[in-house]
């Protein structure tokens, strides 16, 4: 995004990127410094670049840039990943070392060692206060987080080498979480009957686990639709984010024939066949070999957040969008990342006893907004993996992709899940609410007409409400012949009068 001109020079992790010519995925923000001007930002698909004066250019050394980068670009631990594998780890040695005491450099210095695992030539910081990672005020965090005496940091991330994403505290996300989803769960609770909260329960398992499939166009038996149910009624009971629960959840869910009994071994990958033998890629998974390391760190990271009072919707996000992007398996990787929104949001009290939200129904409702989350990740992530395929549609990649999934920036991904949320509570949860409470009204307005059997009356209802309340002559010739015309209208006008509202 960085404009290339004689008046300006990329700076920061544009001037890195640059530098070392690394195919990364871009960073939230860039900087460039301008010859003359004043601070301005411009923002373009939802990247941030700002201009600075001549008086912030940092200098020409790697180590200028990289202190420029964490205190105005921010934290990015996929880029400093990409800068690690090529930069001499002397630099930064010599950094820390002219600057002991700077928090930036300490923060690169830990980083360094973080993700590549092997130890700077630097004695252990003996003084000093120990700092943060990454600024609460503006990242998610794990609380406590863990101290590393050696360089009197507070490792703070959301997760372990093997798997850290990063979530921003954006405007948005502030505005989200100061709605306070539990206080407008609790009200939702106590405003209608106990009966009729276990009834809408009922429906919305079954209407969660259809649009789950939905969403994929997937056409499924009463078998699997049962399975799926009986997962989200236990959602709440137990900690699914283990391999062999995860591998009894796609067990279940899949067609028998392609039930995993290990993670994928074949690359994979999420295409549209354009014609025959022309294939459109819309995303390359994680490769096997990478796999084990990459799962076991997802799971890691999910106990970090688990135990690190890390925002329920934050920490679903993460985990039920990380696992679709790492899509460990051949079959079932879309519809286990949406149960384990409900697994997470469960296990972390989010969601009232009583009550489930019927996530998919709403992205179901929203494709596109559901489609911007995944390919916020996806479309940066395309520009970056060199890949064959062959005649028959088998893919080889053919570079290193392990960072790429490893640090993943899922505030898009966070913001587009509280979207979701919020959709789901004010709108297809208090919709199947209130069509309840108005149907039981309904319903007891019309036993006062006409002594009608139970299953003759609910399809009254059904009937009428289908055709604008009233009942066409034809459903009532073949139905209802025996009512006179004085309880028809009464009836009718019963129905109309119920759901008049809910139609205004």
């Amino acid at each position: 995004m960085v404009l290339q001109s004689p008046d300006f020079r990329p700076a920061g992790y544009a001037f890195l990127i640059e530098h070392f010519n690394l195919k990364v995925i871009p960073n939230w923000h860039a900087s460039r410094v301008a010859a003359t001007g004043t601070t301005r930002s411009r923002i373009e698909d939802g990247l941030v670049e700002s201009t600075y004066p001549s008086s912030y250019w940092p200098g020409d050394q790697i180590q200028d840039h990289l202190e420029f980068a964490l205190k105005y670009d921010g934290f990015n631990p996929g880029i400093l990943a990409a800068i690690f594998q090529v930069i001499d780890p002397i630099v930064i040695a010599s950094w820390v070392s002219s600057r002991p005491t700077g928090r930036n450099a300490r923060r690169a210095w830990f980083m360094f060692e973080f993700i590549t695992g092997k130890k700077l030539p630097l004695p252990d910081v003996k003084t000093g206060n120990y700092v943060n990672l990454l600024d609460p005020d503006d990242y998610y965090t794990s609380s406590p987080g863990r101290r590393s005496p050696r360089h009197r940091i507070i490792d703070n991330q959301l997760g372990v080498p093997a798997f850290s994403p990063v979530v921003r505290r954006t405007e948005r996300l502030r505005e989200m979480e100061a709605m306070d989803l539990s206080q407008r769960c609790a009200k939702i609770v106590t405003a209608y009957p106990p009966e009729l909260m276990r009834r809408a329960l009922a429906y919305l398992y079954s209407r969660e686990t259809k649009s789950s499939f939905q969403i994929e166009h997937i056409r499924v038996d009463s078998s699997r639709t049962e399975k799926f149910i009986f997962l989200l009624e236990h959602a709440r009971l137990q900690d699914f984010v283990t391999e062999d629960s995860l591998l009894a959840i796609q067990n279940a869910i899949v067609d028998g024939r392609f039930k995993a009994d290990r993670y994928r071994a074949n690359q994979n990958y999420v295409g549209q066949t354009i014609s025959p033998g022309r294939e459109r890629v819309h995303y390359v998974s994680p490769i096997p070999a990478d796999l084990p390391g990459l799962m076991s760190g997802f799971m890691d990271a999910h106990q970090t957040m688990k135990h690190g009072s890390v925002a329920a919707v934050i920490h679903a996000a993460v985990i039920s969008y990380g696992f679709v992007f790492l899509h460990p398996f051949e079959d079932g990787n879309g519809r286990i990342h949406r149960f384990l929104i409900h697994n997470i949001l469960s296990i972390r009290g989010a969601v009232p006893k009583g009550l489930m939200f019927p996530v998919s129904a709403s992205m179901l409702k929203h494709p596109d907004l559901y489609d911007r989350a995944l390919e916020a990740f996806s479309g940066p992530l395309m520009q970056n993996v060199d890949y064959d395929l062959d005649d028959l549609g088998r893919m080889t990649v053919r570079n290193d992709t392990d960072m790429l999934y490893r640090y993943i920036d899922m505030t898009p991904q966070a913001e587009a899940l509280y979207d979701f949320v919020w959709k789901t509570v004010d709108h297809e949860l208090l919709e199947e609410l209130d069509f309840l409470a108005r149907y039981d009204e309904t319903r007891s307005a019309i036993q006062q007409i006409a002594d009608i059997p139970d299953r003759l009356l609910d399809l009254f209802i059904r009937l009428c409400l289908q055709n604008n309340g009233r009942l066409s002559p034809t459903k009532r010739k073949a139905h209802f012949e025996a009512l006179t015309d004085d309880e028809v209208a009464r009836m009718e006008t019963a129905v109309r009068d119920g759901y008049s509202q809910a139609h205004s």
